[in-house]
């Protein structure tokens, strides 16, 4: 069963209120960066709570983090005294709360702030395949969000969790939602993944240089699995996942930020490349001000998408594709997208501003 792709196209002005007072939780590693800059000079969200572990708790931020963004702290959270990661420890009127933990972490904390009433927009993996628990990307399935009325019941909370996807998954997905229009029945992806995507101590220097590291533990489950979930259908009350089939080969590459992916797709119609280039060029976006204006973009140039050149489209928020090719059974193409902003900090921000959008906050 395919899906609907039920895009937020609002034809008013943002209805977001002016300020949202926001938290980070796990704020001193690579995406919690990213998140404090993407959160600078926000339109809508006020940054007023920094977390990390005990052993950073009670330090300024900037004597805390290992700043490694390519741009300079805000001088607002350089100042920030960094709390722990615990409900009794941030400010109770926090409208929302962006998680980067890691996931064996999560796992534990984040349905403690839920159960203690905050709403919490996650990149961590933990709970990403919940079926109470939404998984989205808001150009692609906004209408999950329905699935926190059913958590809600189900677990009792007065907050709420939601998940963005995995960084290769979220790459690929629009794509792929792009094309169920001609039938979506079996898809296989190789991608090269960014170090970044590894966290900075993720894969040392000795690894990666001159190299390729053609296994990422657990990356191909979640390629596969999250890709059905964004895809499916919910109906009020549960959601259905996507009948295609997924199969993914993840590998790592010398590349800083940015992951390609190969794709091959088997449709049940037959577009030639123009109807295929069309409908991701067309597919519709949000009116969200993280949102890139034009969610995909399609080269002609079959040399493009390259990491270093495109990664970085609409501030790292749209997807590349390129290389559109008939096969026998269906297309295959190439696409791209940075894989620490949109693929992490920038696919939480855009679920918050979703949630804000929506009225879950």
């Amino acid at each position: 069963m395919g899906a609907n792709p039920n895009p937020l196209i609002l034809v008013s002005p943002y209805r977001i209120p002016m300020s949202v007072r926001v938290g980070i939780l796990g704020a001193t590693g690579a995406v919690g960066q990213r998140f404090i800059q993407l959160l600078d000079d926000h339109p809508t969200f006020d940054l007023a709570t920094v977390t990390a572990s005990d052993d950073s708790a009670g330090k300024r931020y900037d004597e805390a983090a290992k700043w490694r963004v390519d741009t300079p702290i805000p001088d607002d959270v350089a100042d920030m005294e960094v709390q722990r990661t615990a409900a009794d420890a941030v400010p109770d009127d926090l409208d929302l709360i962006f998680s980067s933990l890691p996931s064996g972490v999560a796992a534990d904390v984040e349905p403690e702030f839920a159960e203690a009433g905050y709403v919490v927009s996650s990149n961590s993996s933990n709970d990403r395949m919940a079926e109470d628990v939404p998984l989205t990307i808001p150009e692609i399935n906004a209408d999950h969000l329905g699935l926190i009325e059913v958590q809600r019941d189900e677990r009792g909370w007065d907050g709420a969790l939601i998940k963005n996807p995995n960084c290769s998954t979220i790459t690929m997905v629009p794509t792929l939602a792009a094309l169920d229009e001609f039938g979506l029945d079996r898809v296989h992806v190789t991608t090269l993944q960014a170090v970044s995507g590894a966290g900075y101590d993720g894969v040392t220097s000795m690894e990666i240089i001159d190299n390729a590291i053609p296994h990422i533990g657990g990356e191909e489950e979640k390629m596969e699995s999250e890709s059905r979930k964004l895809l499916g259908s919910f109906d009020g009350a549960a959601l259905s996942l996507h009948d295609a089939e997924v199969n993914a080969s993840c590998n790592r590459i010398p590349t800083l930020d940015g992951h390609l992916e190969s794709v091959f797709a088997d449709l049940a119609d037959d577009p030639d490349v123009e109807a295929v280039a069309e409908a991701m060029r067309e597919y519709p976006g949000v009116d969200l001000p993280s949102a890139p204006e034009q969610l995909i973009h399609v080269f002609d140039d079959p040399m493009r998408p390259q990491p270093r050149l495109d990664r970085n489209l609409e501030g790292g928020m749209a997807v590349a594709a390129g290389g559109i090719q008939e096969t026998a059974n269906g297309i295959k193409y190439n696409c791209l997208a940075h894989n620490t902003i949109r693929g992490a900090a920038g696919a939480s921000v855009l679920n918050g501003e979703l949630l804000v959008e929506e009225g879950w906050v």
